[in-house]
């Protein structure tokens, strides 16, 4: 599950992490009060208008904007309300914008040598090692995942103690990798402690802050003040049932309403951009059987697991998530019958194809539906697919996994 960088921020500063004021705003009538609200006291006025979405990529779409007065944060409201943002992290038709974050901008100190005093920071699960490690960088702002690409020796990682998380000198280590010195150096490594304690409390799969600043030197803070001014947060669903005060964060309006949709029938499905439907039962299968596709020259339209005790109830609702798709064209059951006999599976998926609704409301598949059973009882299953081809004259068996490939890559060729 995702968050908005509003309510990340606000789990930020709940857990003690400096963070600038700011106000969620849904109208641009609201746009002037909260910049004036965000700037109170400033010399020299400065917010900024960031669209909460979950989407990178909204500086470059312009969906970022510094303002310097009432009537600017209102300008880039208005835009920012009344355009769909387009990024390399959006479908193709954008993404709504209906909520803005003003936030009080921070003066950012300068680095000797050059640049500003901007870092990254975050805390995740290397899978390799299967142990949680807090990443950073001095190059903040910017796509962690070039910077990890380009230049390796450019990030720093500390691995967290499995039962202390991170210790207080790992921190301190990481702080002066950085460059950090002097209570700007406590700062930081008492803001990475935080991260690392909420990553593990909130069971995150991801808890990251990007940029982490230093201000310039002030009456209050003599060597600067060390602020997060963005934060991203991904939490591991399995962990959500007794995560309450996480799930009240969700923002459903933010999701693929299909994959919503399977949610509530307990299946786990993502859109992709291809024209085969697949419907497997196991993750591990679902993604083999996507890797067959692709190998025949075919693209898979998603990732579909309806699990290994899937009711008539949930295929018949898989059915209909994959063909609400208009994109697809053909689909593709691949069943390994195991806790569940292949007959029985064999019978659900006739079932649920025969009650399948179409746009036009006539019932049945249109589309060629190819079926791969294997397991338990799999000779009364292909029996039963055989003798529905009559009610069913867009179904085909096939032997094996290559086989369906091919099948269902021939027929939407």
């Amino acid at each position: 599950m995702k968050i908005h960088e509003y309510q990340a921020r606000e789990l930020l500063r709940s857990s003690g992490i400096p963070v600038p004021s700011g106000v969620v705003i849904t109208g641009v009538d609201q746009a002037a009060a909260a910049f004036r609200g965000a700037t109170e006291g400033m010399v020299s006025p400065l917010a900024v208008v960031k669209a909460q979405v979950h989407a990178g990529g909204r500086g470059k779409a312009g969906f970022v904007k510094l303002v310097r007065s009432a009537e600017e944060a209102e300008d880039a409201a208005r835009f920012m309300l009344t355009n769909r943002m387009h990024s390399p992290q959006t479908p193709p038709e954008g993404l709504e914008v209906t909520r803005l974050l003003v936030a009080r901008a921070a003066d950012i100190a300068d680095r000797a040598g050059g640049g500003k005093e901007e870092f990254y920071l975050a805390v995740t699960t290397d899978r390799a090692t299967r142990r949680n490690v807090l990443i950073a960088s001095r190059e903040g702002g910017v796509e962690i995942e070039r910077i990890a690409e380009e230049r390796p020796e450019a990030i720093h990682k500390e691995v967290l103690h499995p039962l202390a998380g991170l210790l207080p000198f790992r921190a301190r280590e990481a702080a002066f990798a950085l460059g950090l010195t002097g209570k700007r150096a406590t700062q930081a490594a008492d803001i990475m402690v935080r991260l690392a304690k909420l990553y593990v409390e909130l069971d995150c799969t991801l808890a990251e802050i990007n940029p982490l600043v230093v201000t310039p030197p002030s009456a209050e803070f003599a060597e600067g003040q060390v602020l997060a001014i963005d934060a991203k947060f991904n939490f591991d669903d399995n962990g959500l049932f007794r995560q309450k005060a996480v799930s009240s964060l969700h923002d459903a309006g933010e999701e693929n309403p299909s994959e919503a949709r399977a949610q509530r029938f307990g299946l786990s499905y993502v859109a992709l951009d291809g024209n085969i439907g697949c419907l497997v039962n196991g993750a591990g299968l679902a993604m083999a059987t996507m890797d067959i596709v692709k190998l025949h020259g075919g693209e898979p339209a998603n990732f579909l697991d309806v699990g290994g005790s899937a009711t008539e109830e949930a295929v018949t609702e898989a059915f209909s998530i994959i063909l609400s798709d208009d994109r697809v064209k053909g689909v593709l059951v691949n069943i390994f019958g195991g806790i569940m006999k292949c007959d029985v599976i064999a019978q659900g998926i006739i079932n649920a194809a025969t009650k399948h609704k179409n746009h036009d409301g006539s019932a049945g598949f249109k589309v060629p539906l190819v079926v791969r059973l294997e397991g338990t009882n799999v000779d009364q299953g292909r029996r039963l697919l055989e003798s529905a081809k009559g009610s069913l004259p867009t179904l085909s068996a096939a032997t094996d996994l290559a086989d369906a490939a091919s099948k269902v890559c021939a027929a939407v060729a």
